[in-house]
Order: structure tokens, then C-alpha cells, then sequence
């Protein structure tokens, strides 16, 4: 093929809308988990399931399997004649497109262009009916459901795609609940600070009145009205769907989360044991097990003066086989290596316990509020388990100097205060010290107090720039 043709092919296919234009990286997943998911929902889900299987042969390609690929995309289109026959060439733009670029990278170029072809041709026939106005939110909510299943980083986008597809159909029950769980989500990362979960509740609520069947929906809709203390509310839906989908391991999950924060662990645990006879390789279920042991534990030691060290020994290796065992299977499953890192040190395995916590913080998807809770956990196993105060104050110190407000930074803030104000009351406190309560001071617009750690950070390290920095910075907005 000439190097002009070829150039002219890749500029084609750039214009494409399919998951090899929506900039969905493989570095942001773990491939192998993302797979076994998507193979899970084509086996339990009911409806159509045109996207899982162009997105599995996304997924495919970026395993470098793209014959894999190919056999998904017959299945899909497939599934486009048995279930759309009077739209297949509307149904099929994503997954032609993805056939383009897979051949592409086959350097099967004829076919390829093949493909770019159809869909340019399809696109011209479609512009001409009243069909047009409906192409674009189709393919809108499918790169949403792509970007939801690539994880976090993504859910923002998701979310606007949603947005998107639902300002030409409204009332569409699909969008509906992709834009319900996007901003479910969003609000549980980055908005869990915020008292006010009841826009996710409305679109929750929407989403199930257009499709009382999607129980999946239902288990989220059920935990937000835990969140905001309507529990029997919500215990309704989850015993609804339990009737509707009593097998379906993506509402099981969510249903056990809910019964193990209302206190019944032992409910959540024979959900989730049914959950595992389904899906025994997810990741999710062994973590929510080990949660439940964990909760066991916690529970025993609260009520009990002196619990049987037999039963405590039985739970801490319950908790760690399922935590250990869901970070085998998903090896950059942050909060699981976390709990696992806590889980030894709570049975005395303090080299497992550092380990674990290694590998943590080793994770290439983390996001700073990963960090600030590595922080935090990290620092409170040298304070209470290493007897080290010295490397506790430091890693604490480095959970604070991440500029996001976060729950873990609140408490690596309030662990600071402690320790600090424990050492400068006994005159061992040092320049460092001083400048890290005159942070904090400063991050709580105590201006006042924190002007005085500085002045003794100074006093004590008198050339020091960010101090002096601080200090300057301080004495300004007093005097402004």
C-alpha cells in the first residue's frame, strides 16, 4: 500500500467514533480483570449485548489478540441482526469502526478501508433520514459505558457523554442509568466529604422507574438511600430484586455491601458466598468477604473483654486469605492491598505487613487521595505497630503536604496534632516540627497561631526559604 493511500486510510480512521478513537488507555486497567468482567455481564445480562462485545474486542486488541478481536465483532454484529434487523447500519457504526482499526493493525489495509467505507456511506444515508438526530446519542452512550468500565480516571467523561446522549432522548432508560451511575460513583470519590448524595438519588430513582428490571440499579439506588438514612427504604428495593435476580452476581455484591453496613455481617457473608459460587474469580466478591471477616473481628474484640484468641486467630486468616486472594487476581487493587497490609500487622506479620504496603503504594493508578491514605494507614503501622514515632510524624507529614481535602489528609492532620503537640510539650520538638503545626494552623485559617510555629521554625532553622517563605506569606495577609 503507498504511503499516501496509507496516510489517507489512518486519517479516515481517525474520524471514526469506535474505542480505538476515544482515547481508552491500557495502562489505566488491569486488562485481564476488565476481560473476565465484561465475559461475566455477557453471560448474566438479558439485553442486548452489542457493547460489551465491541469492547471486548478492544480489550482483546490491547492483549494483542486481534483474531480474538475479530470473532467478538461477528458476534456483535451478530447480535445487531437478531436484535435491530429494520437498524443495522445505524447499530453498527461503533462496531464497523472497530473493525476498520483492528484490520488496520493487521496491515489487512483493503479491508479496512472496506469498513472506514461503510461506515462513511451509512453516515451519508443517515444524515438524509430522520434517523440522524438518534445516530449521535447512540454512540455517545456507548463511549460513556466504555469510559465507566475503564475505571475512574474516566468517570467524568462518562458522565458528560451521558449528558449528552440524553439531551436528544430523555427519557431513554439506557442513558438514564449510565448517567445515574456515573454520578453515583463521582460522588463516592470525590464528593464523599459532601453531606448531599440526593442528586445521584434522584437520577437513581429515575433510572429504576424507567427500568424497574435493572436490579443492578436498584442495589445502587438502595445504598444511597442508606447514605442518607432511609435504610428501610432501601432494605424494600434489595428484597424486590432479590425476588427478580436472586443469581445475578453484579446485584448480589451490592446487595451484601448493604446488609454488611447495616450491621448483619452474617447475611452479607451468605450473599456473598452465593455471589462467589457464580463468579469465583472476582476480585470484588473476595474483598467484600474479607471486609465482612475483618468487621467479624472488629466486632468480637469491641464486645468482648477478652475474646478467645482462637476465634480472633480464625478471623485475621479468613480476612487475609480473601484479601490476599483478591489482590492475586487484580494485582493493582489498591484498598485490597491496603486492608491485607492492615490485616497482617493485625496478626503480628509485620514483614508480610510492610510487603503489602509496598506493593501498595507501587500501584502506577493512584490517585492522590490513594496516596494521602497510604499516607495515613502507613503512618499509623509505624506509630501503633513499628513504635516509631519519628517515621510515623514523617509519613503523616507527607499525607498533609498533598494539597487535596480529603478524609485520609483530615486524619494525617489530626495524628499530626497529637504527636507534634506531644513533643513540643516535652521540648523536643524541631524546626520541622513547628512548621508543619504552623501548616495546619494555616490550612484552618488559624493565621494567628500558625505565624508563631513559623517564627520558632525560623528561630530554630533561621535559612531555611520555605519557612521564611511561609512566614513572609503570613505577616502579609495579617497586615493586608
Amino acid at each position: 500500500m503507498s504511503t499516501i493511500s496509507n496516510n489517507s486510510l489512518k486519517s479516515s480512521l481517525l474520524k471514526l467514533e469506535c474505542h480505538f478513537t476515544w482515547t481508552l488507555l491500557k495502562q489505566d486497567v488491569d486488562l485481564d480483570e476488565l476481560e473476565e468482567t465484561i465475559e461475566d455481564q455477557v453471560e448474566f445480562f438479558i439485553k442486548s449485548n452489542i457493547r460489551n462485545y465491541n469492547l471486548l474486542s478492544y480489550v482483546c486488541h490491547l492483549k494483542n489478540s486481534n483474531e480474538e478481536a475479530l470473532k467478538n465483532l461477528q458476534i456483535a454484529e451478530e447480535e445487531i441482526k437478531k436484535n435491530h434487523p429494520d437498524e443495522i447500519a445505524r447499530r453498527s457504526l461503533v462496531t464497523w469502526g472497530n473493525y476498520a482499526w483492528i484490520y488496520y493493525h493487521m496491515k489487512r489495509y483493503e479491508e479496512a478501508q472496506t469498513y472506514v467505507s461503510k461506515v462513511e456511506n451509512s453516515c451519508k444515508e443517515l444524515s438524509s433520514t430522520a434517523q440522524q438526530k438518534n445516530q449521535l446519542p447512540d454512540i455517545c452512550a456507548e463511549k460513556g459505558w466504555a469510559f465507566l468500565k475503564f475505571g475512574r480516571k474516566y468517570y467524568e467523561r462518562a458522565k458528560n457523554c451521558f449528558e449528552n446522549a440524553l439531551k436528544n432522548e430523555p427519557n431513554n432508560p439506557d442513558f438514564n442509568a449510565g448517567y445515574a451511575i456515573a454520578m453515583y460513583r463521582l460522588e463516592d470519590l470525590f464528593y464523599s466529604r459532601c453531606e448531599d448524595k440526593s442528586l445521584s438519588l434522584e437520577l437513581l430513582k429515575r433510572a429504576v422507574e424507567l427500568n424497574p428490571k435493572d436490579t443492578f440499579i436498584v442495589a445502587l439506588l438502595a445504598l444511597r438511600l442508606q447514605d442518607v438514612k432511609q435504610v428501610n427504604e432501601g432494605e424494600k428495593y434489595i428484597q424486590e430484586a432479590m425476588q427478580k435476580t436472586p443469581d445475578f452476581p453484579h446485584f448480589l455484591r451490592y446487595a451484601a455491601k448493604f446488609y454488611r453496613r447495616k450491621g448483619d455481617v452474617d447475611k452479607a457473608l451468605e450473599i456473598l458466598k452465593k455471589a462467589l459460587r457464580v463468579t469465583p474469580k472476582s476480585s470484588f466478591l473476595h474483598h467484600q468477604v474479607g471486609i465482612c471477616y475483618r468487621t467479624k473481628l472488629f466486632q468480637l474484640k469491641r464486645t468482648t473483654r477478652q475474646p478467645p484468641q482462637e476465634q480472633v486467630e480464625e478471623l485475621i486468616q479468613l480476612a487475609i486469605f480473601h484479601f490476599k486472594t483478591a489482590t492475586d487476581k487484580k494485582s493493582n487493587f489498591f484498598v485490597a492491598h491496603l486492608d491485607l497490609a492492615k490485616m497482617y500487622a493485625e496478626g503480628k506479620r509485620y514483614e508480610e505487613a510492610e510487603k503489602a504496603f509496598q506493593k501498595a503504594i507501587q500501584i502506577s493508578i493512584l490517585f492522590n487521595n490513594d496516596k494521602q491514605e497510604w499516607y495515613y494507614h502507613y503512618g499509623t503501622f509505624q506509630r501503633f505497630h513499628m513504635k516509631s514515632q519519628s517515621e510515623a510524624i514523617r509519613y503523616y507529614r507527607e499525607g498533609l503536604k498533598i494539597e487535596e481535602d480529603s478524609y485520609a489528609r483530615t486524619k494525617c492532620i489530626q495524628a499530626l496534632n497529637e504527636l507534634l503537640g506531644w513533643k513540643i510539650q516535652r521540648g523536643l520538638g524541631d524546626a520541622t516540627d513547628f512548621a508543619t503545626l504552623g501548616l495546619i494552623h494555616n490550612l484552618n485559617g488559624e493565621k494567628h497561631e500558625a505565624t508563631e510555629c513559623y517564627e520558632k521554625a525560623v528561630e530554630l532553622h533561621p535559612d531555611n526559604e520555605e519557612y521564611l517563605s511561609a512566614l513572609c506569606e503570613l505577616r502579609l495577609s495579617l497586615s493586608s
